[in-house]
């Protein structure tokens, strides 16, 4: 029962290329940093990546990007990462773009064993007629697009039929765990690391603290050592912040 593992490279050591990996955190905050490093010292590629975003140029999941180690993206936001911009557009990267509740519910379905779910949102756009460009070709023109999905009409509502989402392995991020695998996470790093611990055949969990087994208080379990296979503490975590925005200090000298 004992699932510490020695390091992050220990625990991600088996993500072989071509896999889907989900991986928690929104924006910079409750991201797996020491596994994405990891991933970037183990050099596995052709993998695709669920997440809220891809981090920015030289933190987070941006890392992989610029090691050409990620091929598609699915994801709500990608507004903060230039090389994400230059290898969509250049063909490079293939892009689904997924509106965020929809993606958390579709990590959340995943992990509840339901294969799909109508959900109003996206409705009458192009998340649901299609068309939507996934891939560039390398003369500008779209290569790729999204097919149309399925639609039905509730109570008077048009709704889309939006798929689970499952991966491969899960790299989440919490504050403290046990050796069993019990997750507990702080504040807004919260996000969307639950959904993808539980949507991952393999999870991987990285957390600031390991306390004996018994000590986290069962009413504060966030997730479930069920859903965790192997867990890794980190240290020394940078905690980013994508952008930072201060006022002139009104203070007089």
């Amino acid at each position: 029962m004992n699932k510490v593992m020695a390091s992050a490279l220990d625990a991600c050591s088996d993500i072989a290329s071509g896999s889907t990996v989900l991986a928690g955190g929104f924006g910079l905050c409750g991201i797996p940093e020491h596994c994405i490093t990891a991933l970037r010292q183990l050099g596995p590629t052709g993998l695709t990546v669920v997440s809220n975003n891809c981090g920015v140029d030289d933190f987070g999941l941006g890392i992989l990007l610029r090691n050409h180690q990620i091929v598609k993206m699915l994801s709500s936001y990608v507004g903060e990462n230039k090389e994400f911009e230059r290898q969509y557009l250049s063909g490079e990267l293939e892009v689904e773009l997924c509106p965020q509740g929809t993606l958390a519910e579709r990590l959340r379905a995943g992990g509840a064993g339901i294969p799909a779910f109508f959900t109003p949102t996206g409705a009458g756009t192009v998340v649901s007629d299609g068309g939507m460009p996934l891939r560039y070709g390398p003369d500008g023109k779209v290569a790729k697009a999204s097919e149309k999905k399925e639609t039905r009409d509730f109570n008077g509502r048009t709704y889309v039929l939006e798929p689970a989402i499952t991966g491969d392995f899960a790299i989440v991020k919490a504050w403290k765990g046990d050796r069993f695998g019990n997750l507990v996470y702080r504040h807004t790093a919260m996000n969307f690391n639950p959904m993808m611990a539980t949507a991952g055949r393999i999870t991987i969990a990285e957390v600031e603290e390991i306390v004996e087994v018994g000590d986290l208080n069962p009413d504060h379990i966030h997730t479930p050592g069920i859903f965790v296979h192997r867990v890794v503490k980190g240290d020394r975590y940078e905690k980013r912040i994508e952008r930072r925005t201060t006022s002139p200090s009104t203070r007089k000298s």
